[in-house]
């Protein structure tokens, strides 16, 4: 049939959830055009379907000028909304198929480069040959993604309590924060015996832990806090890992960083009689009543995982005794 577009029928069928998978999309893309392909309508259907929207509710949801679109307070406020309804809905349909449909699609995890590197990306093999129909996109940060906004399925993440009561955490293991060196530098500027001994050695300090630039040390119910300062600060553990292994200082690392190298005597630990503030190693995910079982099986991975492997006891435990 001349002039027939193939889209028509599936336009005119655009219903109330369409049209909240087209706004997210335009809030996502910052274009009407890039939403309309991504839900296979022509962009003159979309346009018409985003007034609609706006007229059922009766408000501005995005203005436009000749550059891009952008929303306004309102239709930020529905979009986030909004993404939570679709999510639930994405959600009911993978509940009514778990006992059919194998878990599959994309699980985007979330998790620090060093944590990544180190405790992601080795089972990863494992768990893509156990669940052949999943993908995995690793997106490694050293700052927290908003989980929601994000899109991310699941997040690895060093902080007991999520400022967003829809996120929902199962902890992991807890791991001690330690000093350490490498035997080079040690022999070279000697080792501390005590805790002011710091002020003459030069220090590795992580820039994205609370207060940095302070060490809180506790023994025996004794509490020091020491003000320091770095020869080499950075966002990155890995950095100051490799940095420590080159004999530079004393870095400040949690132990699921160090312990291969502290079993493997590449580095030595300082001062391990006192303890900094432990961290918690914990899943973070979005609350949602059924969860997908992408996301379900992953969680019981990894859990099993750290339990088969003891990390909790491995990471709380002393160096110096050995």
């Amino acid at each position: 049939m001349a002039g027939y577009d193939p889209r028509f029928e599936q336009e005119t069928r655009l219903d109330r959830w369409s049209e909240l998978e087209l706004l997210v999309q335009v809030a996502e893309s910052g274009s009407l055009s890039r939403a309309a392909e991504a839900l296979n309508v022509s962009n003159a259907a979309a346009s018409r379907h985003l007034q609609a929207l706006e007229n059922r509710l009766g408000a501005r949801l995005v203005e436009r000028n000749t550059r891009r679109l952008y929303l306004t307070d309102t239709g930020q406020e529905f979009v986030s909304r909004a993404k939570a309804v679709l999510a639930e809905l994405k959600d009911a349909e993978e509940a009514v198929n778990a006992s059919t449909l194998k878990p599959s699609g994309v699980l985007r995890i979330s998790a620090s480069l060093s944590f990544a590197m180190q405790h992601v990306a080795p089972l990863l093999r494992e768990y893509t040959q156990r669940y052949p129909q999943v993908s995995v996109h690793l997106e490694s940060s050293n700052r927290y993604f908003d989980i929601i906004d994000s899109n991310i399925d699941l997040a690895i993440r060093t902080r007991e309590v999520e400022p967003d009561s829809n996120i929902t955490v199962r902890r992991l293991a807890s791991t001690r924060r330690i000093l350490a060196a490498s035997p080079r530098y040690l022999a070279q500027h000697g080792r501390p015996s005590a805790l002011e001994d710091l002020a003459s050695h030069k220090l590795l300090l992580y820039t994205h832990a609370n207060h940095p630039n302070e060490l809180r040390f506790s023994r025996d119910g004794q509490t020091t806090t020491l003000q320091v300062s770095g020869l080499l600060e950075s966002n990155d553990g890995q950095i100051l890992r490799a940095a420590a292994l080159d004999g530079m200082g004393i870095l400040v690392q949690p132990t699921y960083i160090l312990y291969e190298d502290m079993v493997a005597g590449r580095l030595v630990p300082v001062l391990d009689e006192w303890d900094l503030p432990r961290l918690t190693i914990n899943l973070a995910y979005p609350s949602r009543k059924h969860l997908s079982a992408k996301v379900r099986t992953f969680i019981d991975f990894m859990a099993g995982y750290f339990e088969r492997m003891n990390y909790e006891q491995k990471w709380t435990g002393r160096f110096g005794a050995r």
